[in-house]
């Protein structure tokens, strides 16, 4: 996908909410109206039957075993039915009187794993507690007060956040269950990994799809005229997103179980190429397009700050190449420590592609070949292996900038000043911001050092902590902002460009 239709896609992410925003203030009085008639009588029904569900999960999670799966016993199965009742009645009182199921739902011991998209909001738990379908969640969702328990009951695969083999053991977890032959519930996967506005389908995770067994797609559709359920990067809250949607009159959801998608023996080799296929298949089903946006790609786009990212087609370009390395999922900030430390003894010298394989310790592919010729900026088959090790601590930390400026300057900063040359500081901003042609002439005259063509970290930090824009106010690079803008006279307008 051209990346202009990529930035047509990230930016429907606030689109959507917005349009809602201002649909409601077209509705500014009907929204009163229900806010103090209908919403107050919703909230506190909704609040009644969760409470009303509690105990019941509570009794059924009592005594369980976290590796293997609830006997059926007569018992369990009534708790089971009287939560799917409860959870029913909680919807409805919520606005959902109507939840249109399409397909048919495959058994567990046929398909043990259910895939669902687009996933947009909390509502999409609806699915959920109308199937009893384990789920992949954070463990610390255990921990909230009485939806924690309720997420407990349906036994779900926690995730380990704090735990850097945490991916891996998710992974072994879910094939574990899968490979169970319906001995446990099936899991409802949602494989974007992140909410979305149902514009388009970002890139599957691989999770769903590496015990190369069956997946049934289901997909969801919120056809209200007016949507307050998304919730998305930027928009409303979920408190907001709470009160308008119990202050509709009705609202309306789409459950769509598609046939079931039985791997080919490539597909089952490889977990990406299987996702992709599903991915398609759904996009296709929801007619919308697809996008190779990615939920690691959300906090580049959404960069903010003195050192925001200014245009991030390249740097996702390479997130993207870096992921298909097998690199950015396992790097850490000693490894990136590691790596500049070595680039450094190289002293800019400049490496082939034999070279920057072995300096990675990686065989020589096509998605490193394409890494490589990313910041081979001569054309003459080399690279300078700082570029690589700036890009990767951008992307590792979109939103700590003043860390990879800080292993920036430690490999380029004279070892007796720490001072950094003016070409070199351009190339860590060029690469920081994504941006081309960066000319520090307005940050010299901010530090009023014109002619010495050197700065030290502590004198540019200090002028980054002073100035709120300072890619804005105090660089100047192709597509500049500012440029062409007479009024500003150099500087730009008050606000956050």
């Amino acid at each position: 996908m051209c990346f202009s239709k990529l930035f047509a896609i990230s930016a429907h992410f606030t689109i959507i909410c917005k349009v809602s925003i201002e649909h409601a203030d077209i509705k500014l009085k009907q929204i009163g109206l229900m806010s103090v008639t209908v919403f107050p009588v919703r909230l506190l029904l909704v609040s009644f039957l969760m409470l009303l569900a509690w105990p019941f999960a509570f009794t059924a999670s009592l005594g369980r075993s976290e590796l293997v799966p609830d006997p059926q016993s007569w018992w369990r199965r009534l708790i089971d039915l009287c939560l799917r009742v409860i959870m029913r009645a909680m919807w409805f009182c919520g606005g959902f009187h109507w939840i249109k199921v399409k397909g048919e739902r495959a058994q567990p011991s046929e398909v043990p794993i259910l895939t669902v998209a687009p996933h947009s909001s909390y509502f999409d738990a609806i699915p959920v507690t109308m199937t009893m379908c384990s789920i992949v969640t954070k463990l610390e969702s255990r921990s909230i007060p009485i939806w924690g328990t309720l997420i407990s009951y349906i036994r779900p695969v926690f995730v380990f956040r704090s735990d850097q083999h945490s991916r891996r053991k998710t992974v072994e977890e879910i094939k574990r269950r899968a490979q169970s032959g319906g001995s446990w519930p099936q899991i409802m996967i949602f494989p974007e990994g992140t909410c979305t506005n149902r514009s388009g389908l970002i890139l599957f995770k691989a999770g769903a799809f590496i015990p190369g067994l069956p997946v049934q797609p289901v997909v969801l559709r919120y056809p209200n005229k007016l949507d307050t359920v998304s919730w998305t990067w930027h928009g409303p809250g979920a408190l907001k997103i709470l009160w308008l949607t119990l202050c509709q009159p009705h609202n309306a959801v789409e459950i769509e179980y598609l046939p079931i998608y039985y791997p080919s023996m490539k597909e089952r080799d490889d977990p990406a190429l299987f996702a992709s296929n599903v991915r398609t298949l759904m996009a296709k089903a929801l007619e919308v397009p697809l996008t190779d946006l990615s939920f690691d790609d959300r906090d580049i786009i959404l960069s903010r700050g003195p050192l925001r990212i200014h245009d991030c087609r390249s740097l996702l370009h390479f997130n993207r190449l870096v992921g298909r390395l097998g690199l950015k999922a396992g790097t850490r900030d000693n490894v990136l420590e590691e790596e500049a430390r070595r680039a450094t003894k190289l002293q800019g010298d400049r490496l082939g592609l034999e070279d920057f394989a072995q300096f990675l310790n990686l065989p020589v592919t096509d998605a490193l070949r394409q890494v490589h010729n990313l910041f081979d900026q001569a054309g003459d088959g080399k690279m300078d292996v700082r570029h690589y090790v700036i890009a990767l601590s951008t992307v590792q930390g979109p939103h700590k900038p003043m860390d990879t400026l800080k292993l920036a300057f430690k490999m380029y900063e004279e070892e007796d000043s720490g001072e950094v040359a003016e070409d070199d500081l351009a190339s860590i901003l060029e690469i920081m911001l994504g941006v081309k042609e960066v000319e520090l002439s307005p940050l010299l005259l901010e530090l009023q050092a014109p002619g010495s063509g050197k700065i030290t970290y502590d004198e540019l930090q200090r002028v980054i902590n002073q100035r709120p824009n300072f890619s804005v106010d105090c660089l100047s690079f192709k597509d500049h902002p500012r440029r062409g803008c007479k009024s500003c006279n150099g500087r730009s307008h008050n606000k956050d460009d």
